[in-house]
């Protein structure tokens, strides 16, 4: 029995998504026929699949993020690291999970403004706050495990 397709589509804030992701987005909309979109202002390869999109923006600040939200509709799953995105991705009644395993919520997403915003501040007064950590097996880890729980929920719907 083939799988059952789910109604909602995949969003991918693309330029910044480590390729590790992609490939699991990738293998995602294949076996479940789900459509996954890779957004980004430069060209994308992706491999030949009926379910899988790129769509490249215009370059500039926040293009990409703002093709992202007006494209999605409600239900939907962005995959993303950027909080801003996030908030309005959740606000247009979107879900928001970032690369690393994380959902951002209603109940969290001030806060990650909060600390994004202090981190700026921060960076903006001269302090070496460094980078984030790099991408870790375990991150691979989270990220494949809450996006296949999301699905399975989303299919029972």
């Amino acid at each position: 029995m083939p799988p059952q397709p789910v109604a909602i589509q995949i969003w991918v804030d693309a330029d910044a998504c480590p390729n590790v992701v992609k490939e699991i987005l990738f293998r995602v909309a294949d076996r479940l026929q789900i459509v996954v979109v890779l957004v980004a202002n430069k060209l994308l390869r992706v491999p030949p699949s009926r379910f899988i999109k790129a769509v490249q923006v215009p370059s500039g600040f926040d293009v990409a993020d703002r093709e992202i939200v007006r494209l999605l509709q409600t239900g939907d799953l962005v995959i993303t690291a950027d909080i801003p995105l996030a908030a309005d991705v959740l606000e247009k009644g979107g879900k928001a999970l970032n690369p690393r395993g994380e959902f951002y919520t209603k109940d969290n997403i001030q806060q990650h403004l909060t600390m994004r915003s202090f981190m700026d501040e921060l960076r903006g007064s001269g302090v070496e706050t460094g980078g984030p950590a790099a991408f870790s097996q375990s991150d691979r880890h989270l990220f494949a495990s809450q996006l296949d729980q999301f699905l399975q929920k989303s299919r029972k719907r």
